[in-house]
């Protein structure tokens, strides 16, 4: 569904930047528990850079280590960014969700995931919206330029 091709040399997004630099907690909704998987391979990036990674997945108890949520409405504690490995006319209800999570920042939606409903629904909530890329390409990016 969506990988992560390696940088090229395109400049980072400050915007990005600023938001990992300030970030602790990323929801993968999504997150594969098969290490092949581009969302695994992902979080376990953004986990080994620092970042607490908040599995969302309809099966599994626990993924990298960590709890699994069956579904952002389980989640009652503060977050910092969705990140979202769906296709992309399933991100709708997804970001209805996440834009009344406690303390959301972002949503972002992975390399290749775009919808247009999904952006209306997170500039509408007032919450920074992300589509198209990868979050890992885009920290590897703000890492390269010092940025973080």
């Amino acid at each position: 569904m969506s990988s992560c091709e390696l940088p090229s040399a395109k400049k980072a997004d400050k915007n990005i930047c600023k938001l990992l630099k300030n970030t602790k907690t990323i929801v993968v909704v999504g997150l594969s528990p098969k290490p092949h998987r581009a969302s695994n391979q992902v979080a376990k990036y953004m986990q080994d850079k620092g970042y607490k990674i908040i599995p969302v997945y309809p099966r599994e108890d626990e993924i990298l280590g960590e709890k699994v949520y069956r579904s952002l409405d389980e989640i009652d504690f503060e977050v910092d960014i969705v990140d979202i490995f769906r296709k992309s006319e399933d991100t709708p209800p997804i970001v209805e969700k996440a834009v009344k999570l406690p303390g959301i920042k972002c949503v972002f939606l992975q390399e290749s995931i775009k919808n247009n409903k999904s952006k209306e629904i997170a500039e509408n909530a007032g919450i920074f919206y992300v589509e198209d890329k990868c979050i890992m390409v885009e920290h590897i990016r703000c890492e390269k330029e010092g940025l973080l």
